[in-house]
């Protein structure tokens, strides 16, 4: 599976702003250029994954909500994911998940 960089780099911009912070605010933090921070909000360049810790870490995300877009303490964890997984299968296949996981929560 390819990595995405324009929709983590959406995601980081997302934080930033959330947060109430304007890309000088973050760089002067973080020691780099604003032109590096727009080249990863926009996806242009691929940033690496001490720099992803770093702005997460600033912005109080965790690294999981930037690259897979939602939260491991959301309600909705996983979702997306089942639902991509999903998508993918056949009616067949999917009628077969559907009775595992029928299985599955009546035993837990």
């Amino acid at each position: 599976m390819a990595v995405d960089f324009s929709i983590i780099g959406k995601r980081l911009k997302d934080a930033r702003k959330k947060k109430g912070f304007t890309q000088e605010q973050l760089v002067e933090k973080m020691g780099v250029s604003i032109a590096y921070l727009s080249k990863v909000e926009t996806g242009k360049i691929h940033i690496n994954l001490e720099r992803l810790s770093q702005i997460c870490n600033i912005l109080g995300v965790t690294e999981g909500e930037i690259l897979n877009g939602v939260s491991n303490h959301s309600e909705k964890y996983l979702h997306s994911e089942f639902y991509e997984l999903l998508k993918q299968c056949s009616p067949k296949k999917q009628k077969l998940i559907y009775k595992i996981v029928q299985v599955i929560s009546k035993e837990i």
